[in-house]
This record gives structure tokens, sequence and C-alpha cells, in this order.
């Protein structure tokens, strides 16, 4: 059996995670996140095993040095693919391979992955495996799953699949704490309507205690934090941190024992640190208004922020659009 299916990880490598989100968690967001709080541990987006293998690679695995150790969420069932593409991953420099056990969208239901992994435990335990034989064994490999899928739903099952898991290799896990109901929900319903059961996630960290398990699913305060963290290795948080991205530094603070009387950095600081980024990447051909979207909600629940947001929304796409728009935005909110 590979070496990984005997380490024991490092709980604190994941004491802090963001959910990859689809057309959310690029690479511009990605380092807008890695400003504000740079002890996250980042993911991207579900990406297919063909699209990196087939497609445009520096699309789909390009990142900066300060998102790593940076985490690709692979969707796919076939392990040679998953394989493949993991390991061109690996050659571009990112450190941790996810499979996507979770997601209900009908795109994902028609290639068999995502959430209907859940039904196939053997075929989830198959590509975890491959991915032990075949990756270094410094590259972490974790499976991102719901609590069961459709009438497959009990904590027999729930804890056989992640059972399969493990002995195939896997030693982190990322649980949404909901059901995944397949078939006539949408994936904004399906993060909503099926209860959050936290309970089965805290029974499984003690059922595998050499496991890193880490929460995920309606975590959006810090008040929920303690109640976690004494039960489980980490926390992963996924709308929350694209709907108010600067409250990840109180999240930080919190999670870390950092001062959490007020973050370090300013929403101008991180604005004018991002802006340093952004010229970078216009060089480099990226589209202005993909990148300041991500600023939108940087200052939600601040006074002005409606202005802040309607500016940006309205002017960043703009044939005359520059750094100077965000800074007449900046005037706003200042």
């Amino acid at each position: 059996m590979n070496s990984k299916t005997t380490l024991v990880e490092s709980p604190n490598e994941w004491k802090f995670c963001l959910a990859p989100m689809m057309k959310k968690t690029d690479r511009h967001f990605r380092y807008l996140i890695s400003i504000i709080a740079p002890r996250m541990r980042l993911y991207t987006e579900m990406i297919t095993p063909n699209a990196i293998i087939y497609g445009n690679r520096a699309r789909f695995l390009g990142h900066s040095k300060k998102e790593l150790p940076l985490a690709l969420q692979l969707g796919g069932a076939d392990p040679e693919n998953i394989v493949e593409s993991a390991l061109l991953a690996v050659e571009a420099g990112l450190k941790e391979i996810n499979l996507n056990c979770g997601c209900p969208s009908d795109r994902v239901q028609s290639g068999a992955f995502g959430a209907a992994m859940m039904k196939r435990p053997k075929l989830v335990g198959d590509c975890v495996a491959a991915l032990s034989r075949a990756l270094p064994p410094d590259i972490r490999i974790s499976v991102k799953t719901r609590l069961g899928v459709d009438d497959l739903y009990s904590y027999t099952y729930f804890h056989s699949f992640v059972a399969q898991a493990v002995e195939s290799g896997c030693r982190v896990f990322h649980i949404h704490a909901r059901k995944a109901l397949l078939g006539g929900l949408s994936p904004k319903e399906n993060r909503e309507i099926p209860p959050l059961n936290y309970d089965w996630v805290y029974r499984l960290k003690k059922d595998f205690p050499m496991c890193t398990v880490v929460i995920n699913g309606g975590v959006n305060s810090v008040t929920h934090l303690p109640d976690h963290l004494r039960r489980v290795d980490g926390v992963m948080i996924g709308r929350h941190a694209y709907n108010n991205p600067f409250d990840l530094a109180h999240f930080e603070n919190i999670i870390f024992d950092q001062d959490a009387n007020t973050p370090t950095l300013t929403r101008k600081d991180v604005v004018l640190q991002y802006l340093d980024y952004v010229d970078h990447r216009l060089s480099e051909g990226f589209q202005f208004k993909t990148m300041i979207n991500h600023l939108i909600n940087l200052y939600q629940g601040q006074p002005n922020a409606k202005a802040w947001r309607r500016y940006l929304s309205t002017n960043s796409g703009q044939e005359s659009a520059s750094l100077d728009t965000v800074f007449s935005a900046l005037s706003l909110v200042d």
C-alpha cells in the first residue's frame, strides 16, 4: 500500500479553507483572498480532467505564488484521466488534488461524477488509489463530499463511503454537511433546501481520528467557529467568502488566535494591493472587468457599499475602463 495511506496529515493545513466555486474561485479571486486572508487554503473551481488534458492549461492551472499551497479540484470518474490531469497540475506547481464527490449540477450528473460518485464508492476508492500510486508523496489527496445522495442517506452509508476512500489512501475530507438531491433541485437549492446535519460530520471525526475532517455548509459567521473547531479539524467557507470577502480577515484572526480587534489591512489597502496585481495581469491579456468583478462585494455592510457596487458594475465593462475607474469608485467609500 502507498505510504500516503498511513500518513497522518497536519490538520492546521486545512484549518481554514476556501470552497471551490464554479465561476467564482478563479485565479483572480484567489489572489484577492490571499491578500485578505493569507493563511486560508485555496481551491480552484471544479475542473474536468479532459479540460486540463486537452484544453487551455494556462487558464485552468495558472496561479500566483501567493496562492500556494493551491489545490486543484477535479470533477471526473475515470481514474486514468484523473491521474493524467493531476500529474499535469503537479507539474504546474499545485500541491493538492481534491476529488469532487458533492456537486449536484445537471452537467455533472450527466457525466456521472460529482455527487453521483457517492453512489459508486468503489469507483471513488479506485480514483483515490490511482492518485496515491501516481503522485509524489508530498502532494495531498483529498475528497470533497456530502453526507449522502438521494435515498442513500444514513450514517452507516456515509461512514462506509468514507471508509472506502480511507482504505484507498485518502486522509483529508471536506464534508458539505447536507445530502445531495439529484434531479428537481438546482445547485443553489441543493445548498439551501436539504437540512444541515453537523452531527454526522462530528461523528465522522470521532470514527476516523487519523483523518483530517473539514466542515462545510452554512459557515457564514465567526460565531459558528468555536463549536466546529472543537469537534473537527477545519472549516471551509463558500458563498459567504464571495459575498463578503473582507469578513475572511475576521475569520482568520479568530481561527488562528491572532489579534481579533481589527484586521491589519483596511479595505482600501486590499484594493490598492489588488490593483497592482490587476495592472500586471492586464499586460498578459486578462480582461479588466473579469478581475474587477471580484471587488464588487468588498465593501459589503459598509456605508455607501451600494454606490461602490453600482459604480463598478456599471463602469468596469466600458471600453474606457482602467485602474482609474476603481480609484473613482474608492472616492465613494473612502
